[in-house]
């Protein structure tokens, strides 16, 4: 489920989502305003889904949230 298998396709896989979700993050937003961003994405599918994903966005360090706006970490 987080890493693309024989069985899951990068696309629905966590990391293929964290990646559909970085591209909407050229400036920092809130979680409502990403959400309503990436809602309609067939990839992201469930806001389960969407929170899964930034967990794991934040904690390989690829998002960082700061005053309450999410926005990418550039390291």
């Amino acid at each position: 489920m987080i890493l693309p298998t024989k069985h899951i396709s990068t696309r629905n896989s966590l990391l293929g989502v964290g990646a559909k979700i970085i591209e909407q993050l050229y400036y920092p937003k809130t979680v409502t305003s990403l959400w309503n961003t990436v809602s309609t994405m067939p990839e992201v599918a469930t806001f389960e889904r969407f929170v899964l994903t930034l967990d794991l966005l934040y904690m390989i360090g690829a998002v960082e949230i700061d005053q309450g706006l999410l926005r990418r970490c550039h390291r």
